[in-house]
């Protein structure tokens, strides 16, 4: 029998009652313990942000190259600006050489950060590196920041409902997004054209480095495909008004390994459907102060921590660049 990625309600956990509450935390924690991918509903994020956002990036995709390099990312290991075909391969970041994802990128973080030393010292490159913001195209900021807070304040949600299902205090993985460095990606897979190389995906298979994804998903031929434990690959569900949560490595160490953080990959759609492929995936990965030391949490009993603790900056920033490819020219 196929695994199926659950579907789970969260307005019972927004509405405070405490049987909801129990009742969703515990809906999470077993996704998380077998899966590591659920789809949420009762979000509380209005539809028409991710439409507005789609419509917009669309916008920016579709002008000529030109246009779009005058905001390329400045270095490989910030999440910042235009990032084009060729230059991202995430299969690196598990040590798989592979070819180029498919696909190019956008991508901001926070946007407005206060003048302090937390955010403008040296420990805080590069997670607070400024966005860079395409001339002209003014809707694609707006809706873009509009997306950008309303995904902070579901991460804030998330990361209570991880506490409660690890029987922790509310606060202890939300205080510590307080001073985060989320990152909002467009991911744009054209249609493909012409022959792709051998083994080449839209997205190379891996699993994502902080504590956890959200994803707009799309239903169009080539999407997003998940790992069972069984070794199989399954197609993540695109169901209205809905996002893929996904558990990333950092949660994974952070829990002990008692949770699953999942392989995935955008499969290259069948050469017959092409055609009608091209997709967009709006992707909001939650990165915690980089300053947070993430140690094991090991529950009751006699169980040991499989990992030193290590702050969230050195667990990723190596690895991030690792992946992301090719030095982009000064």
């Amino acid at each position: 029998m196929v695994q199926e990625i659950p579907v789970i309600d969260l307005a019972p956990f927004r509405s405070g009652n405490a049987d909801g509450m129990r009742r969703v935390a515990s809906q999470v924690a077993e996704a998380w313990e077998t899966l590591g991918f659920l789809v949420v509903s009762g979000h509380g994020v209005a539809p028409a942000e991710g439409e507005d956002l789609r419509a917009s990036a669309l916008d920016f995709f579709d002008m000529p190259l030109d246009h779009k390099m005058t905001v390329r990312r400045p270095r490989n290991d910030q999440n910042r600006g235009y990032i084009p075909y060729g230059e991202e391969t995430l299969a690196r970041m598990h040590g798989n050489d592979t070819p180029p994802d498919y696909k190019e990128v956008f991508a901001i973080g926070p946007d407005a950060v206060p003048d302090e030393p937390y955010y403008t010292g040296p420990l805080a490159y590069p997670d607070f590196a400024p966005n860079l913001w395409p001339a002209g195209q003014d809707a694609l900021k707006s809706h873009m920041l509009t997306y950008y807070d309303s995904m902070t304040g579901l991460a804030r949600l998330l990361a209570r409902i991880y506490a409660r299902a690890l029987d922790l205090p509310d606060g202890f993985f939300a205080d510590g997004l307080d001073r985060h460095s989320c990152q909002l990606r467009l991911l744009h897979y054209p249609a493909p054209e012409g022959e792709l190389e051998p083994g080449q995906l839209r997205c190379g298979a891996h699993s994502d480095l902080g504590l956890t994804t959200i994803l707009r998903n799309e239903s169009v031929p080539g999407g997003l495909e998940v790992r069972t434990p069984s070794d199989e690959w399954i197609a993540a569900p695109a169901v209205p008004d809905t996002f893929i949560v996904n558990l990333g490595d950092l949660m994974m160490r952070w829990s002990n390994d008692r949770w699953r953080s999942t392989a995935h990959r955008v499969a290259v759609p069948d050469a017959d459907q092409r055609v009608r492929s091209r997709r967009l995936s709006i992707g909001f990965f939650v990165v915690p102060e980089y300053d947070a030391m993430v140690e094991c949490v090991t529950g009751s009993g006699d169980v040991a921590a499989k990992y030193p603790p290590i702050t969230v900056r050195d667990y990723r920033t190596n690895r991030f660049a690792a992946g992301a490819g090719v030095q982009a020219a000064e």
